[in-house]
């Protein structure tokens, strides 16, 4: 735990706080905090304490993209202390997979190395939060953590062989983010999706997203209640089984291990499927097995709505490999073509460096999303200028980031979804609450059903809804308290 005794001198503080930020307005003339009604200030909190834990956890079955295979996890868990104008405090919590492998992609380091990179910049952000002197809404307080976050990564990476990237940079701090998040609604007791208009955050939008937003509130966008359920997209990594055929030792531990078997288990009709980029055959038959496998079971089933994602993981080496992938699939199995609902980050991460991927011609195809890409509002405008359809949002980048996100893509019209980094317990049942309230997303994914079920021992009771999926929808049921909706159970 850091920063112990520091409600004593509260009084004095606030009186000092509220004094500077006063200052600071009429020395901008009031252009960088534009005038509000005097009550809103009552709202803030400030941070008090920040305590950051681990969970280390072993998959059931390997998981296989973008080139590499996943084998365990890394959890963090943040439990961050506010306390508001009246001296009040509240708890909240934030949890998510530290996600290496994807976040933090080298070939200079291993894994261990890029975990332990991680962790240290984890155990930098602690205490940074905890320093944080600033009142806010948590996402002015975001705002003023996240340079500081960048900071301490460039510090620890001139001792790697590779800088963290700024994703990766994201996907550490966002526990912390949801944790403050959480403890904001808590502290006033309703849900933190209920705490985003002008009664709470100080700025209209065109604060955080430009002068495109001047006079319209973050609320607008967001629903206030979510949505009672989400269709599940269920994942076929490059190294899961199809069919029994393809079972080369079976795990027996009373879990689905065919796409078949999944299918029934949970009533899936969504899929995601992880293809190769590097490879036209396999990838196309790939699609086509699953199209197959799906199709004959969802035949037993009569059901006959399923639809597809395929995520290449940027390994596609340029546009036109997914251009032709689209017209010789589409030639070989008109079925599978048309039930594509959006293709995820094709090629290279880093748009800037790579201006020939113009994605134009393909997302005249199909919708074509970022993933990687989506560092922030820089990022999601330079990737529209490209032909880029939209965007994958991700609880793992940041709850503040996602819902300014959430509002942008919502104010260009363009396609959004909720990806998962295979998220397990309550980093699950933040990324299903957020998912259910963006109000044009229509789905969400929850691997760890799948690979990493340990991790959700002790949840699947609280909120069967979303962790017993039987009908192929995750239902919400439960997601709608204070803060970010619920509230862990203790941990041994």
């Amino acid at each position: 735990m850091q920063r112990k005794g520091v409600d004593s001198h509260f009084a004095n503080a606030s009186h000092k706080a509220t004094r500077r930020q006063a200052l600071r307005s009429i020395a901008a003339g009031m252009v960088a905090f534009p005038a509000i009604a005097a009550g809103p200030a009552l709202t803030d909190i400030q941070i008090v304490e920040v305590e950051p834990t681990y969970q280390d956890f072993q998959y059931r079955a390997p998981m296989k993209f973008g080139g590499a295979v996943v084998t365990r996890v890394t959890v963090q868990n943040i439990r961050c202390r506010v306390r508001g104008r009246n001296g009040k405090t509240a708890d909240g919590f934030g949890s998510m997979p530290m996600g290496n492998v994807w976040s933090f992609p080298s070939k200079k380091l291993n894994y261990d190395q890029t975990l332990d990179a991680m962790r240290r910049l984890s155990t930098r952000m602690a205490k940074i939060t905890a320093a944080e002197r600033e009142w806010g809404h948590p996402i002015d307080l975001n705002r003023s953590l996240e340079p500081q976050y960048l900071a301490a990564a460039a510090e620890i990476s001139g001792t790697l062989a590779q800088p963290i990237p700024k994703l990766c940079t994201l996907v550490t701090g966002s526990p912390f983010d949801a944790a403050v998040h959480d403890a904001y609604g808590k502290l006033h007791g309703k849900s933190s999706y209920q705490t985003l208009g002008p009664d709470y955050l100080h700025h209209d939008l065109s604060h955080y997203l430009g002068p495109e937003f001047r006079g319209e509130t973050l609320d607008r966008y967001i629903l206030p209640q979510a949505k009672p359920k989400l269709p599940l997209y269920h994942l076929v990594s490059a190294v899961d089984p199809i069919t029994a055929k393809d079972v080369q030792h079976r795990i027996d531990d009373g879990l689905p291990e065919t796409l078949p078997e999944w299918i029934r288990y949970n009533g899936i009709n969504h899929i995601k499927i992880k293809l190769d980029g590097n490879d036209h055959a396999w990838d196309l038959n790939r699609v086509v097995s699953v199209n197959e496998a799906t199709a004959q079971t969802e035949r037993g089933l009569k059901v006959s709505s399923y639809v597809y994602s395929l995520d290449f993981n940027e390994k596609c080496p340029n546009v036109q490999y997914l251009v032709d992938f689209l017209h010789e699939l589409k030639a070989r199995s008109a079925d599978a073509f048309q039930r594509i609902q959006y293709i995820e980050q094709p090629t290279a991460r880093d748009l800037d460096a790579n201006p020939q991927n113009d994605m134009h011609a393909a997302s005249k195809l199909v919708p074509v999303v970022i993933d990687e890409s989506l560092t922030g509002q820089d990022a999601f405008l330079k990737a529209l200028e490209m032909g880029y359809s939209g965007a994958a949002l991700k609880a793992c980048k940041g709850q503040s980031q996602a819902l300014l996100m959430a509002a942008l893509g919502q104010k260009k019209k363009v396609f959004l979804c909720v990806q998962d980094l295979t998220c397990p317990g309550e980093s699950l049942l933040q990324s299903v609450s957020l998912a259910a309230h963006v109000p044009t997303v229509k789905a969400i994914e929850a691997n760890a059903r799948q690979y990493v079920p340990a991790a959700n021992k002790g949840w699947s009771d609280r909120f069967p809804g979303v962790f017993q999926v039987r009908d192929g929808f995750v239902h919400t049921a439960g997601l709608d308290g204070p803060g970010l909706g619920a509230v862990p159970i203790k941990r041994a």
